[in-house]
């Protein structure tokens, strides 16, 4: 008896490790120069920069990714957000309040990222239009093919 056993893996195209990383370094850097100074055209930026990385998301198909986007931008503003925090409201006050911005406030923050690029990122998407054809094509061995 013989068998053939063939595995098919699909595998995500397009990386968005690099994209996602250059995101939440302009987003540290965006949420740094807020705290410490606000101002409504630094928020705008935020959500330029927000809405470029949900049209590449759209673009390469990656809408999933949006999920994991404010963990990530969280991941590098943790540091960050707390020296802001102590350097616009003093040492033991900005300790206090960095933590709590950072601990309960980044659910807020967080929410409103992954709203805004989800909704960038769908548009797009949808835009771009439907599924690709898929890249294998099957011949059936009975087929005959003169």
């Amino acid at each position: 008896m013989s068998s053939v056993v063939i595995q098919f893996k699909e595998r995500a195209k397009g990386n968005v490790t690099t994209p996602m990383v250059l995101w939440a370094l302009a987003m540290t850097v965006i949420l740094f120069v807020e705290v410490v100074s606000p101002s409504s055209s630094v928020i705008t930026s935020g959500f330029v920069v927000s809405a470029i990385l949900g049209i590449y998301l759209g673009w390469s198909r990656r809408v999933a990714a949006v999920i994991i986007a404010p963990f990530v931008s969280w991941l590098f503003a943790w540091f960050p957000l707390e020296v802001a925090c102590m350097i616009h409201f003093g040492i033991l006050k900005g300790f206090l309040v960095g933590l709590l911005t950072i601990t309960f406030g980044w659910v807020g923050i967080g929410f409103v990222e992954a709203l805004w690029i989800g909704m960038v990122a769908t548009v797009v998407r949808w835009i771009r239009g439907g599924p690709r054809s898929p890249d294998v094509v099957i011949i059936d061995p009975e087929r005959d093919l003169s």
